[in-house]
Formats: structure tokens, C-alpha cells, sequence
């Protein structure tokens, strides 16, 4: 389990879209097979959905300490996407590629559990 005496400086987003009507599958699947096994790596994880009239866009943002040790479990390239084995049967259009951010300033309670 990630140590949370550790700030993290990095953040890393992930974002995919998927067919409204398949959603919540999506959801469930997202969280057992992809969300779980960052929850034991990363030093936080949000995942985030918005609902539109025919898609479903979500959004998975990990917080890392740094590029280190976020490459010790994306690889060499942390901005490499590593697709989930059914994404490609719930995804709109797979990613190419994930956005990597710096922390500059963190305050307050996020949310989640």
C-alpha cells in the first residue's frame, strides 16, 4: 500500500468515453480491473464520471510523488496508456496518450472514500 505520509507532486489523468447504455457496466469494470490495482500503487486515486445524452466520459486522476514512481508502475514512459484487456469493447475510441501535470497548490478535502 501506497505510504500517505508521502505529498504527491505529479498528477496523473487518464480520460475515456463510452457508449451511454453501457456506462455503469463500464463503471463496475473500470473499478475492479484498472481502479483497484492503482488504489495499491498511486498515493491517492479519484475516479470521475459525467453523464451526457449518448456517452459517458470518465476520468481517473492518480497522484504520484514523482515522475519515479509514477514510471515504476506506468513504465518508461509515464505518459504511455495502458488499456484495460475489455476497453477495447466499451470505449468510444481508445486514448492515446494521458496528460501529466504538476501539483502547484493542494488545499482542502477532495472527496471520495
Amino acid at each position: 500500500m501506497a505510504d500517505q505520509a508521502k505529498r504527491p507532486t505529479i498528477a496523473r489523468i487518464w480520460r475515456g468515453r463510452v457508449r451511454r447504455e453501457r456506462a455503469d457496466e463500464y463503471a463496475a469494470y473500470l473499478y475492479e480491473v484498472g481502479i483497484k490495482p492503482l488504489m495499491e500503487k498511486a498515493l491517492g486515486v479519484q475516479n470521475l464520471r459525467e453523464d451526457r445524452a449518448d456517452e459517458s466520459e470518465f476520468i481517473t486522476i492518480s497522484y504520484w510523488e514523482n515522475v519515479a514512481a509514477m514510471s515504476r508502475f506506468a513504465g518508461s514512459d509515464p505518459t504511455r496508456i495502458h488499456n484495460l484487456p475489455r476497453d477495447p469493447e466499451f470505449l468510444i475510441e481508445l486514448p492515446k496518450t494521458v496528460q501529466i501535470l504538476d501539483i502547484l497548490v493542494s488545499h482542502g478535502n477532495t472527496g471520495g472514500s
